[in-house]
């Protein structure tokens, strides 16, 4: 997905809340927004969903979108089963797989006893777990979470934690704002940030450094039980090149010294020292 010179602003003569945006979304891949408040983190992720047009600019190869918005309006004349199944018919689903996925969702977020039940008599946080069952019900290529966490419990929160992965490891790009800097810190691809109308890049802190390990081994099915759970790749025959933040670092080294039999750490750098 591509967000080409995007600029947004409200009214012919409102201030621009965004100014000459140049985005590459990739597929499968997670990305964070930050920004102050009223910085327009919120109407970029908006351009981005497609729930408002840029003034300025393009946003092309979007594919199915769903959003979770900041505020999930509940004043509708409708039960949360029948509107998830609305919503669901929007998207291309029969009646009958609408209905079916809506119960799902219900039972994955902990509010099927309230599926029959009207919007407008739901707590607020029934309603944010209606707006999440929404966004997942089609299985949408990108994603799109504004606080989508804001109002959940504990549980509820670490269910959504687990369907962003799903979603990104089925190929899907997902775009969230959240107010805890630890949220999937560890799946994060980019960070952008939002200031004064331009979106730049920044750097989260578990991305900061990365160690690059490379190790002599053979097939091992302890490689695929590491900490910090690195990204591995095949550099040349018999040699395994391992990227991990450096918060897991120490403990990767220590697990492949003592634990997985058979490995010798060839070299260790950062990435980006050339190697």
């Amino acid at each position: 997905m591509h967000l080409t010179g995007v600029g947004k602003r409200y009214g012919l003569r409102g201030p621009w809340v965004l100014r000459a945006v140049d985005l590459h979304l990739p597929r499968g891949a997670l990305i964070r927004v930050e920004g102050g408040n009223g910085g327009g983190k919120s109407t970029l992720l908006r351009v981005v969903a497609g729930v408002c047009e840029p003034t300025t600019g393009s946003v092309t190869e979007r594919g199915s979108a769903a959003y979770v918005p900041e505020r999930f309006p509940p004043e509708l004349p409708l039960t949360a089963r029948r509107y998830l199944t609305h919503l669901g018919r929007l998207h291309g689903l029969t009646g009958r797989e609408s209905r079916r996925r809506a119960d799902e969702w219900a039972e994955r977020l902990g509010f099927a006893d309230k599926i029959r039940a009207p919007l407008r008599g739901l707590s607020k946080g029934t309603c944010q777990k209606v707006a999440v069952a929404q966004a997942f019900l089609a299985e949408p290529d990108l994603l799109v979470l504004d606080e989508a966490w804001t109002g959940l419990d504990q549980p509820s929160r670490d269910v959504l934690d687990g369907c962003v992965v799903e979603r990104i490891e089925a190929g899907a790009t997902v775009v969230f704002v959240d107010h805890d800097p630890r949220r999937l810190a560890d799946e994060v691809y980019e960070t952008y940030r939002v200031e004064a109308g331009a979106v730049v890049a920044a750097i989260p802190e578990a991305r900061a450094i990365r160690v690059l390990i490379d190790i002599d081994t053979g097939p091992s099915p302890e490689l695929d039980r590491l900490p910090g759970d690195p990204v591995r790749e095949q550099n040349r025959p018999g040699v395994v090149r391992l990227h991990s933040s450096t918060a897991h670092s120490d403990a990767l080294l220590r697990h492949l010294l003592t634990t997985v039999p058979g490995v010798s750490v060839r070299a260790v750098h950062r990435e980006g020292d050339g190697a």
